[in-house]
């Protein structure tokens, strides 16, 4: 039987892009125990995949070397006899583990400089992978081979007790339907629909019957407040306030979903929610939203994607021109599409 390390990505949203590889690395390797070593905020993401076997912390956050600790990590996980080890950061940091664990195969781009880590060290060509999770599902295939498509669609899997556990415990009700927002981006503010906007919008939805929860981290708080500030009181900010786990809970419920493109996009889609998804400086074309139930809004300006935390031409039309009224015409063409009572009804 053989037996897999996969090194995942340190972001919510890649991890959820990872997904793919590990239904690929399945469907292809009968009898496959595969192990993910991840980031301690990203394994109830992981613990959600019917792929993933078994789960391992990587306790080494960004730019901590610890080179003695990580060697005896290496070590410990010499014991486990993995057969082969699949590197998806591209930092030279995140393959001296398989390194140092010995495992016999290691597999990953070339990234920085590590082809001594890598026994498989393969150039990315970003013209035949142009998307995200396309580099990684790539890594389940032999080097040289094209990219077999489609690929499956990232899937999260929520149990019903929890997710009744999150409405009791944050003291939420469904008494109207609900639609939920996520207005942070951890890269930075041009990633970020203004707050104002999202206020006007959430106004419209409470004019047609439905409620509005905020999700995001303690980065978005203070976001979540201003938009509650300018929504007539038809929103709940849980920014902040939910556990990963509760938010996937949580946004499983919602009849549709708005989102910037964040981490938070990412696990609404692989919820299969409908979802509304805003691009200003980064590209639908490299992270999209992995489900066939989404709409993507860009005013595609000269000027974007320019891939920046904030603007450099300090206008962020991008965002600033989307108006609340292109997304809630956006909203009401999904929930037709998918047959389900639109925001106008």
């Amino acid at each position: 039987m053989p037996k897999f390390l996969v090194v995942a990505p340190a972001w919510v949203g890649d991890s959820v892009m990872a997904q793919p590889l590990y239904r690929r690395l399945k469907d292809t390797l009968s009898g496959l125990q595969l192990e993910v070593m991840a980031p301690a905020f990203t394994l109830p993401l992981l613990r959600r995949m019917p792929e993933v076997d078994a789960v391992i912390e990587n306790p080494f956050g960004h730019g901590a070397l610890r080179l003695a600790e990580r060697w005896r990590l290496g070590r410990e996980l010499k014991r486990q006899g993995y057969d082969q080890a699949i590197v998806l950061p591209n930092s030279l940091k995140s393959a001296l583990i398989p390194w140092f664990a010995g495992i016999p195969r290691r597999v990953g781009f070339v990234g920085e400089f590590r082809y001594g880590l890598l026994s498989d060290a393969r150039k990315l060509d970003p013209r035949a992978l142009p998307k995200m999770v396309e580099r990684f599902a790539i890594l389940s295939q032999a080097r040289g081979e094209m990219l077999a498509q489609p690929l499956p669609e990232p899937r999260l899997q929520v149990s019903p007790v929890s997710r009744s556990k999150a409405l009791k415990s944050l003291g939420l009700a469904l008494d109207k339907p609900m639609v939920a927002f996520c207005p942070g981006a951890e890269y930075g503010p041009a990633k970020r629909w203004p707050p104002q906007h999202f206020a006007e919008l959430a106004r419209r939805l409470g004019q047609h019957g439905y409620q509005v929860w905020l999700f995001g981290s303690v980065k978005d708080k203070a976001a979540g407040e201003a938009i509650m500030a300018g929504s007539a009181g038809n929103v709940r900010n849980l920014c902040g306030v939910t556990s990963l786990e509760q938010a996937v809970d949580l946004l499983s419920l919602a009849t549709l979903v708005v989102s910037n493109d964040s981490g938070l996009m990412h696990v609404a889609a692989a919820l299969q929610r409908p979802l509304v998804a805003l691009y200003g400086s980064s590209s639908p074309g490299f992270t999209p939203p992995l489900t066939e139930q989404a709409e993507i809004l860009s005013l595609d300006l000269s000027c974007s994607p320019c891939f920046k935390r904030e603007c450099p031409l300090q206008h962020f039309d991008c965002m600033q021109n989307l108006l609340p009224e292109q997304v809630e015409r956006a909203m009401a063409r999904l929930l037709q599409r998918v047959g389900t009572p639109t925001v106008s009804e």
